[in-house]
């Protein structure tokens, strides 16, 4: 599948009586994007606009050369016509038919078919249930089975709608690996809706937040997910009362469980972050996806040397952000933004100013991952 530059332009509108969706915005579609809301910001009505389920609609919808959709001159593609997959919250496979049955079917209905239908099976982990009805599967088995079919129509876009919504933690871990893997191997762009900052933190390149059926931010995963920490956002009520406030890291794995269980990250400037071991962990993991929430860390004046908290990093206050008894201080360590949530009362004590030298203090189990 060659989608090294593909790209969606979209710009669009939905009205109903009592929701409007106004979507202007291009995107490029490389690796995972992302889609982060509330409940009613319009994730699930744009994937269904781009897939072509969405009739209510005036606008224009380009994925990469194909205009899917242009109310203007007429144009709508119906959704066979697209190239787009899209699997849903639930699996919605054919019951009558078995795993292969299902896989088969939407195979034979790929023209031109380039892929190996032994080949997804094979990413997919699929062989050992290949002659199991549908109802004799797990939710995450049947997940799995709808990412493999929707594979298997070759689209140029897979749209993804809160796959993982329904499983339990250690399916959800699985899937997300899975996917991590298929798009690499495939190139296969996709778009990821996930109600979890936490999912899409661990597999995203990029993330794109609506509020109330608009865009309200797209960019790069990390950057993103900093700009919800800002404590005087007047939207704070709506999307990011969903997220705590965190550090957003991707960072060089240095060294892979020490003798005392710790993996250990490198910052740009040699400092070192220690987190707790995880057997899926090796030394072909080049980039370890990882996030510490803002509570977790504190700030003291000296280097902490006698001390059981493993993590302490020298850095310098670049922001300081008040909101009623609440301070946010963005700190730079190693060419990287970390973010602290304190007390005014502990901001006043230690005499905190902007370019102040301070040192981080937080636990190896502070550093958290979702995959692994």
């Amino acid at each position: 599948m060659k989608n090294k530059e593909a790209q969606l332009d979209i710009n669009i509108s939905v009205s109903y009586s009592n929701f409007n969706l106004d979507i202007n915005q291009i995107m490029p579609l490389n690796g995972i994007t992302g889609i982060f809301g509330h409940s009613a910001s319009g994730k699930s009505t744009l994937l269904r606009a781009i897939a072509g389920l969405e009739k209510n609609l005036s606008g224009a919808i380009k994925l990469s050369d194909s205009q899917l959709v242009d109310t203007e001159q007429g144009t709508y593609l119906k959704p066979e016509a697209r190239h787009v997959g899209l699997v849903f919250q639930n699996s919605r496979l054919f019951e009558h038919l078995s795993v292969l049955g299902n896989l088969e079917y939407a195979a034979k209905r790929c023209k031109n078919s380039q892929l190996d239908i032994n080949d997804i099976i094979e990413l997919t982990k699929l062989k050992p249930l290949l002659n199991n009805h549908v109802n004799q599967l797990s939710g995450g088995q049947q997940q799995r089975v709808a990412l493999a079919r929707a594979i298997l129509a070759e689209p140029k876009l897979l749209l993804l709608d809160e796959p993982l919504s329904a499983l339990d933690q250690h399916s959800k871990k699985a899937l997300l690996s899975m996917m991590l893997t298929i798009q690499k191997q495939l190139n296969l762009p996709m778009l990821y809706v996930s109600h979890s900052l936490d999912e899409l933190q661990q597999v995203c390149d990029n993330l794109l937040i609506m509020s109330q059926g608009k865009i309200v931010n797209f960019g790069n995963i990390h950057q993103v997910i900093h700009s919800l920490n800002d404590l005087k956002k007047d939207d704070r009520d709506e999307v990011t009362e969903l997220t705590a406030q965190q550090t957003s890291l991707s960072l060089p794995i240095k060294n892979v469980c020490n003798e005392y269980g710790l993996t250990s990250l490198s910052l740009k400037d040699g400092q070192a972050i220690y987190l707790d071991c995880d057997d899926s962990y090796n030394k072909k993991t080049e980039q370890l996806r990882c996030f510490i929430l803002a509570s977790d860390i504190s700030i003291t004046l000296t280097e902490p040397v006698n001390s059981s908290i493993v993590n302490h990093l020298l850095g310098t206050i670049v922001c300081i952000q008040q909101n009623k008894n609440k301070v946010l201080l963005t700190v730079e360590c190693g060419k990287q933004d970390f973010f602290v949530t304190i007390s005014s009362f502990s901001q006043q004590k230690l005499s905190l100013k902007i370019q102040q030298q301070v040192y981080l203090q937080f636990k190896a189990s502070a550093v958290r991952t979702f995959i692994h």
